[in-house]
């Protein structure tokens, strides 16, 4: 189990003497030469692409929801199996990604996952049916997971503490530009071709980013760090996470938060364009400015909040506005107010996603900070409890037809009180207070071993 003691603030990069910098030779001495901080701020990009690529396969295929749905002669609910299928893929292959990234580095898989996705997403675009549709999707989700996880490696394998939190919320705002642009690069694909243009559109990003990733992404693994060992090993090491009651509640509680964010994204094409009669170009508007408020509440954590107050205090004040804005939705959208328009409903979703600026980076930070030993299961962990649940909420969100928002609603002001369970019932913050004099969360966890595996 790991040690809960009082921490100390780090905010340089945590280096191992034969640890060298992405891109660039080990670091030697205590200035950062100009070259290497070039290095750096490229490798910021790449692992920001490759954390922006699920919402690219996500968002830029939102408007075309309603159009898959005429194309392919199916129902709006068979439709967002697309979407579910991804998402469990990416689930999925996490779990399996990310055990591999220990053993063998960080490099190959990343380079293996990215090539099947360029090749699923090509599949995609030429797809007859929606039960292929569905299948490669699936597929698509499984390869595309090798970025997500491998990204949040490569971060706890540079960084600790407040650097590792800071560097979270910098990921945000590169990452962030991706869905706030890809719902408007979708519409704008769906003005001169059908939905099968926005898969060429995405295999050719996934192709650029491998190019990229294979010139200038450099192992970030020592081999001393690297795991030995078959699936007993894997097992004996999840099993060892899993262990830790804290880093559990972390998981769950990023988790739910991440279920009512995709509660939003699987549910607002059809109550934003269908219930409110949005054009495609008015809701890839609307998605945008949700995201830039996500990104900025983001960098509001990183830039104002971290180092200043506890990264548990910061989650806690996410999750309160999170599961306000969903109840507030919720009444709304049953009529308790009469009836509303697209105004008030575009207002609550607007405060919902960007107070996840706040949950979602401060989770992974707290979470991946027990975990120096094992780095990519758990990010693994992170990412398929997030998915996984985000994949169960997605159907969910329609099962009451096309004509109602409450669905919605309802998932996601469960997934909020869900996630609000798990952080107080688990991760119990009061007592990180109390034991490190109120710098829970603030800095490195130095020595803190985690489970063993």
């Amino acid at each position: 189990m790991p040690e809960t003691g009082p921490s100390r603030p780090e905010e340089r990069p945590v280096q191992t003497s034969q640890q060298a910098e992405p891109g660039g030779s080990a670091r030697s001495g205590e200035g950062t030469p100009r070259s290497q901080r070039r290095t750096s701020l490229l490798v910021t990009l790449i692992l920001g692409g490759l954390t922006a690529l699920p919402p690219l396969s996500m968002d830029m295929y939102l408007p075309a929801l309603p159009e898959v749905t005429e194309s392919l002669r199916s129902p709006a609910a068979t439709v967002q199996l697309t979407l579910t299928a991804c998402l469990a893929g990416m689930a999925l292959g996490q779990l399996v990604v990310g055990p591999m990234s220990d053993r063998w580095g960080r490099r190959r898989p990343l380079l293996a996952g990215m090539v099947l996705y360029v090749v699923a997403t090509a599949v995609c675009a030429f797809a007859p049916t929606v039960g292929l549709l569905i299948a490669f999707r699936l597929v698509q989700g499984l390869a595309g997971a090798a970025g997500i996880v491998i990204a949040r490696a490569v971060v706890r394998d540079l960084y600790d503490g407040v650097a590792m939190a800071r560097f979270f919320s910098t990921l945000m705002l590169v990452s962030g530009v991706a869905p706030i642009v890809a719902p408007l690069i979708g519409g704008q694909v769906l003005r001169i071709t059908d939905w099968r243009g926005v898969f060429y559109v995405l295999a050719g990003i996934g192709l650029l980013l491998t190019l990229v990733v294979a010139r200038w992404l450099k192992e970030t693994l020592p081999p001393e760090r690297q795991h030995s060992g078959g699936l007993g090993a894997t097992l004996r090491t999840v099993r060892g996470l899993l262990a830790d009651r804290v880093f559990t509640g972390y998981v769950l509680t990023g988790g739910f938060a991440f279920a009512a964010l995709f509660a939003y994204i699987s549910a607002s094409p059809f109550v934003v364009q269908e219930i409110y009669g949005a054009s495609p170009q008015t809701y890839s508007l609307l998605f945008g400015l949700n995201s830039i408020g996500l990104v900025s509440v983001g960098q509001l954590n990183g830039k104002v909040l971290v180092g200043r107050v506890s990264l548990d205090k910061a989650l806690g004040l996410g999750l309160a506005v999170i599961t306000a804005a969903a109840v507030a939705l919720l009444l709304m959208a049953s009529g308790v107010f009469g009836r509303v328009g697209l105004a008030p409903i575009a207002a609550g979703l607007f405060v919902l996603m960007s107070a996840m600026g706040l949950a979602l980076p401060n989770t992974n930070a707290l979470a991946l900070m027990r975990t120096p030993h094992a780095a990519g299961s758990a990010s693994a962990l992170l990412g398929t409890s997030s998915f996984l649940v985000g994949a169960v909420a997605s159907p969910l969100v329609g099962i009451a037809g096309e004509g109602t928002a409450v669905p919605m609603a309802v998932v996601q002001v469960v997934c909020a009180v869900a996630a609000v369970g798990c952080f107080l019932g688990l991760c119990r913050p009061w007592r990180h207070e109390d034991a490190t004099g109120g710098m829970s969360g603030t800095g490195g966890t130095g020595g803190t071993g985690g489970t063993g595996g």
